[in-house]
């Protein structure tokens, strides 16, 4: 059985911090008794059974051990709510803090999946393979892993890029491989699957069809060429720093997947080409492998992977260094520059496997990076503590074993605190309470990167939150600004209850932290200033997401830094006094600026409108405007109304996304995560004063998809990035339902009829 360990640490793994926020998995088949073993077994086969119609996995696994150690009974079934919703919101949130309270770990922290690319997991397994480092997966490692990989598949036999969405290549086609690196034969699987999968391949024009990223891996183990990569020159790491196209001016997030992309086709490596490799040449492509024209193949790509067609100016820089670049930097002497700019990303990602502690920002980094590493450095120590940080992206749950995007306990934790903070019951649940905030102090990020870190092309890190862990040690401007709200509001509380509050000294570094990432225009980025135009996404390489190129303004991350501001400010007028109030006016005039014409805002990463319009409602009232004096609320409010649905709640399909315009669900569903966001948008801004029947309904709504425990049903995704990537954060659907209903419980005088 697997056993979900929290703060543990092991060999060659460091921490800042006593590893705190850690979460590993692991197996022994001793653990558990029969019936923790049938519970397990029936989540697994309902989840199977019904995979096609429900897609997310409800994380049951981590979540039925939390409770048990917390003494909690996850199967009982308390009495129904009472048919007044006053009164049902009281009792629906008792239970709901009395579960969400039950899966809390012992460290402060909610553990949970974070579900994103479902080209992340084979990806692994193509690397561990690559590198010949299998031995870090047992054999219940990779059952789960087959688990997981078949659980996801469509109906068609592909794989979508995320479970929602319909088949594409480039997960098909990695799924595909990575199962038969996993021992699953081309021609069976669970029920023909494998065969299915083949065939929709095949019908799709064959791997040759597939994105960028997908080209790159599948080269790297040898079932595809190198010359059929559009050319990636490390020499661009050597461009003088001020260039708008050096990598070090990129977005964060796809620098350090590009510098270990520029890095392998400097390179050309190519693994072992075992019999299992050269047998899927020939399954994965329909035509003979040396028959294939690799320079044509080159520019081939998918319709269902290419989210971002190709710029002109891409395509002509693509075949100007592919005829004449790579040829003049295979030759002497230009080869020695070649070699110094392969010296120089090797120096660049050592830097950063150490000052992230082989951990990595997120999954697809962690993966290229530990590849890397196995070229420049085999069979070396720095190559193993890589490996001793593969357990922090494993995730187990009734759907099998995958690959996280990330982890997001340090952001899951300050909402997590802000919500129980709004109920009147809060009180209630000082000891929950005091572990978050225990927990939050001790990831806040004490030091900055060591050295000269901004020779490497780093932003100052002391003061700040990851998003994940401290040890993970890329702080950012909304992950802090929560965190600091949630400090904050904990302050209010006496110390005799949550324990010693953070020192002044702290917060003012998660001030000077937050400040530090306001741009020109008002808006705050995430992780670092904007610094590169806008024209470099013409660069785009992914073909699958968009705005990948540049460090944008968010009015997410803009709203969290106003209200962490402002609170700050209120509790310490003293500091910074002068710069918080200008900042706070440039802030404000960015998101108005940043509102659509319909008033709504786009939310970047959560699902969608609903999503960005919570926050930019949040930032202009906190900012001291009102549904009676700011037209862009009284906007924002009518938007919102205008989209309940006929059951009182809110549904927003990912496509609002892709589509870049509200859409809803299928069906017009409910969702109730997106409800709880227009609950506390409307709330805030007085809907109760005006016509409360629309929160009413959406409160009647939440409360009726309660669970008898107190949790509340895992519905559709409701994280995104990049315009076209998808994320599910399982702590949502109890955050924000909660949140909601403790807004609405404190409201006094409603009165109204069921």
């Amino acid at each position: 059985m697997w056993k979900l360990k929290i703060a543990e640490g092991g060999p060659l793994v460091k921490t800042c911090n006593g590893y705190v926020g850690r979460e590993t998995w692991e197996f022994d088949e001793r653990l558990g008794s029969s019936g923790d073993h049938a519970e397990v077994e029936k989540a697994r086969k309902e989840f199977h059974l019904n995979r096609h119609q429900k897609k997310q996995s409800s994380d049951l696994l981590a979540r039925m051990q939390l409770a048990k150690e917390n003494n909690f009974d996850y199967f009982k079934k308390p009495s129904k709510n009472g048919d007044n919703t006053e009164k049902s919101a009281s009792v629906a949130l008792q239970k709901a803090l009395d579960y969400f309270s039950a899966i809390q770990a012992k460290d402060g922290h909610w553990p949970g999946d974070l579900p994103g690319p479902l080209f992340l997991t084979p990806i692994m397994v193509i690397v561990l393979y690559v590198t010949e480092s299998f031995h870090v997966l047992s054999s219940a490692h990779r059952t789960e892993l087959r688990r997981y990989m078949y659980n996801l598949q469509n109906e068609d036999g592909g794989w979508g890029l995320q479970a929602e969405m319909p088949s594409c290549m480039i997960c098909t086609a990695l799924n595909y491989t990575a199962l038969r690196l996993l021992g699953e034969e081309d021609y069976k699987g669970d029920d023909e699957a494998m065969h299915e999968a083949r065939k929709w391949i095949h019908d799709h024009g064959g791997i040759t069809m597939i994105a960028s990223w997908g080209k790159l891996i599948l080269s790297v183990l040898g079932v595809y060429e190198w010359s059929g990569v559009n050319p990636m020159p490390p020499e661009l790491f050597l461009l003088p720093s001020f260039f708008p196209i050096h990598p070090g001016k990129f977005f964060c997030r796809i620098r350090l997947i590009l510098v270990a992309m520029l890095y392998l086709y400097g390179k050309r490596f190519v693994g072992p080409i075992t019999n299992v490799v050269l047998s899927l040449r020939e399954e994965l492509h329909i035509h003979p492998y040396h028959r294939i024209d690799w320079n044509q193949a080159r520019d081939l790509c998918a319709k269902e992977d290419r989210f971002v067609p190709h710029s002109k100016f891409m395509d002509y820089l693509n075949e100007y260094l592919y005829k004449i670049g790579e040829p003049l930097f295979a030759t002497w002497p230009m080869s020695l520059l070649r070699q110094k700019a392969l010296n120089a990303i090797e120096k660049y990602l050592q830097y950063e496997d150490e000052i992230t502690r082989y951990i990595c920002m997120g999954a697809f980094e962690k993966f290229l990076r530990t590849l890397c590493c196995s070229v420049r450095a085999p069979n070396s120590k720095n190559l193993e503590e890589h490996l001793a940080r593969v357990p922090d992206f494993l995730w187990i749950g009734e759907d099998g074993m995958k690959m996280r995007a990330s982890s997001s306990q340090s952001w899951d934790a300050a909402l997590a605190v802000q919500a129980i903070l709004a109920c009147d019951l809060a009180k209630e649940k000082m000891y929950t309470l005091r572990k978050a905030h225990d927990f939050i102090k001790a990831s806040q990020l004490l030091e900055n990167p060591t050295g000269d870190f901004g020779r490497y092309y780093r932003h100052f890190s002391k003061g700040g939150w990851a998003f994940a862990t401290a040890d993970e040690g890329w702080p950012v401007s909304d992950c802090t600004a929560e965190a600091l709200k949630a400090l904050l509001l904990l302050a209010r509380i006496s110390p005799e209850l949550v324990g010693e509050h953070a020192s002044s000294g702290s917060m003012y570094e998660a001030v000077n932290f937050i400040l530090s990432l306001q741009n020109p225009n008002g808006g705050f980025s995430t992780w670092e200033l904007q610094r590169t135009y806008p024209w470099v996404e013409a660069l785009n390489v992914t073909d699958m997401f968009a705005d990948t190129m540049v460090e944008y303004q968010y009015v997410e991350c803009t709203s969290s830094a106003i209200q962490a501001l402002l609170l700050f400010n209120e509790k310490y007028p003293l500091y910074r006094s002068d710069d918080i109030q200008k900042c706070i006016k440039k802030a404000t005039s960015y998101v108005l600026k940043s509102q659509n014409d319909d008033g709504s805002w786009f939310g970047s990463w959560g699902v969608c409108y609903t999503y960005g319009t919570w926050f930019g409602v949040e930032a202009l009232i906190a900012a001291g405007k009102t549904y009676k004096t700011c037209e862009a609320i009284r906007r924002a409010c009518a938007f919102l109304l205008s989209k309940q649905l006929p059951d009182g709640g809110w549904g927003e399909s990912y496509l609002s996304s892709i589509k870049q315009e509200y859409t809803n669900l299928v069906g017009n569903k409910s969702n109730l995560v997106n409800t709880a966001w227009a609950m506390l948008t409307l709330l805030k801004a007085g809907q109760v004063e005006r016509d409360p029947t629309p929160l009413h309904r959406a409160a009647s709504l939440l409360i009726h998809m309660q669970s008898d425990n107190g949790d509340f049903p895992q519905q559709e995704m409701t994280g995104s990035f990049m315009k076209s990537g998808f994320l599910n954060y399982m702590a949502y659907r109890n955050i924000f339902p909660i949140w909601a209903l403790g807004e609405y419980n404190k409201i006094s005088g409603i009165s109204h009829t069921m």
